[in-house]
């Protein structure tokens, strides 16, 4: 429990039903810790997640994002998952250059057998975007 001053991200997370959303099932299911800041969405593709999906959670103030998909080469959808990292590259591109913290969004591949790694990494994230501290866009929105 966070004390009264500790600042607790808001995580959106992306995860394709394939891989990630796997592994956070298995995660899950063997018990293993991790934060639990992450809002996870599950979608079928990580190229299914259009950058306005994410620049909407940012601007509705959301701490970060985390997109989570299949390894490159074992994609269900065949290059779904490249389709995602041009995308997150050219969002990325766009948060630069408006002047915001592109590093509040992260890209993964994360398979489905995978669930000490997913934990792992929501607990990367999480402490990650805590060090960053809250979105400049969440003075806007009531929490």
């Amino acid at each position: 429990m966070a004390g009264e001053n500790e600042f607790e991200p808001v995580l959106i997370g992306f995860f394709c039903h394939w891989c990630t959303s796997t592994a956070a099932d298995l995660a899950g299911t063997t018990r293993l810790q991790y934060p639990s800041n992450i809002r996870p969405i599950r979608v079928m593709c990580s190229s299914s997640v259009d950058p306005v999906y994410i620049l909407r959670a940012l601007l509705s103030g959301a701490d970060g994002v985390i997109v989570g998909g299949c390894p490159p080469g074992d994609c269900h959808y065949i290059s779904g998952n490249y389709k995602a990292r041009r995308r997150l590259a050219m969002l990325k591109t766009m948060l630069r250059a408006l002047g915001l913290e592109e590093d509040r969004v992260w890209l993964r591949w994360i398979s489905a057998a995978e669930g000490a790694k997913f934990a792992q990494t929501i607990a990367e994230f999480t402490e990650h975007v805590r060090k960053k501290g809250p979105s400049p866009f969440r003075k806007y929105w009531s929490t």
